[in-house]
């Protein structure tokens, strides 16, 4: 298994181009029959519009990329089958919250989601909500995350400039630094009163990561990956 490797940019350039996808196209059937399975494993799942990316490059602290609209059925089943199409790759914006007393704030995904029980940072697949002028807004993508998932606002935090690109494999984490001036009790608190607020909430727990000792096997490794990078660096 590769291990992941981290870029670290200044820049975004992700262009939104209509794309014909091989993969959803001709195996649309056997798509469709995967996702009814798992519809009924988890009713709430919707087939909605979602974005992937091809062509990545890094370059000059700039990261660029392709990204192309299709449905969250071949997203899923892609995804679930191996990632067969190695030339397309999951690219997604994540706020890493970090509390006053250094603890990074992750969120444990309720059952009814499609990643039930991963724990990591708030983050989404981009969908069409976050293109602006043929472009993909991961700024606004992660601002938006934030904000459906834990109830906190751009008001709430101070991103850090730069971008942690965790490449793993077919997938590419963007992650951005969010600083909180609270400890982090205090925003566990705050996001879980959010979360008690709503019928059914995205995470079921918030967990608070201050040393690697705290990482788990139910946090993707482009998480475990950019922490300890982190508490590395301290």
């Amino acid at each position: 298994m590769t291990s992941p490797v981290i870029h670290r940019v200044t820049t975004l350039g992700l262009a939104v181009r209509p794309i014909i996808w091989p993969f959803a196209e001709e195996r649309r059937a056997e798509i469709a029959a995967h996702f009814a399975e798992k519809q009924r494993e988890r009713p709430k799942l919707w087939n909605g519009r979602v974005l992937l990316g091809r062509d990545p490059v890094f370059a000059d602290g700039h990261f660029a990329a392709t990204y192309f609209e299709t449905d969250f059925a071949s997203f899923l089943a892609w995804r679930d089958w191996g990632f067969p199409d190695p030339t397309v790759f999951n690219g997604f914006g994540m706020g890493a919250l970090r509390t006053s007393d250094g603890a990074f704030v992750m969120g444990e995904m309720g059952q009814h989601t499609a990643n039930a029980g991963r724990i990591y940072f708030p983050s989404g697949t981009p969908d069409l909500d976050d293109v602006k002028d043929d472009a993909l807004d991961i700024p606004g993508s992660v601002v938006r995350e934030i904000a459906e998932e834990t109830g906190l606002t751009a008001g709430d935090y101070r991103a850090q400039p730069d971008w942690h690109c965790v490449v793993t494999g077919p997938t590419i984490a963007m992650i951005q630094v969010l600083n909180l001036d609270v400890p982090g009790e205090a925003a566990r608190a705050r996001i879980e009163a959010s979360l008690a607020r709503e019928a059914e909430p995205e995470l079921s727990a918030i967990h608070l990561v201050r040393e690697t000792s705290d990482l788990t096997p139910s946090m993707p490794r482009f998480v475990t990956a950019f922490v300890v990078q982190q508490f590395a660096s301290r």
